[in-house]
């Protein structure tokens, strides 16, 4: 049996714009990390631990940016625009195809 690890956000697929890298970059902005650590090579059960923390950071805001109190707000906002820019800088395409 593999040992399956996190490939660090700043490795992942679209700047991070993934179900892990949104789980580390809203990390970041609750302040659970600091913006230097990427996650690389953690293992899911690490990941899973991470995950509880930031779920339950952004249960207060009913998981909606919009209810972020204004430095959260701004914070997620920089952060999301920038990995938006870097993932279409990159050749990321937001639009469904007609598959997905």
């Amino acid at each position: 049996m593999t040992l399956q690890t996190y490939i660090g956000i700043d490795q992942d697929t679209n700047a991070g714009l993934t179900h892990l890298g949104r789980l580390v970059r809203d990390a970041w902005v609750f302040g659970i990390l600091p913006e230097t650590e990427t996650c690389a090579g953690w293992d899911s059960a690490r990941m899973q631990n991470l995950y509880e923390k930031v779920y339950a950071a952004w249960e207060p805001y009913a998981h909606l940016p919009s209810r972020l109190p204004e430095d959260l707000r701004e914070r997620h906002t920089k952060l999301y625009a920038t990995a938006i820019t870097t993932a279409r800088d990159r050749g990321w395409n937001a639009e469904l195809g007609e598959d997905e």
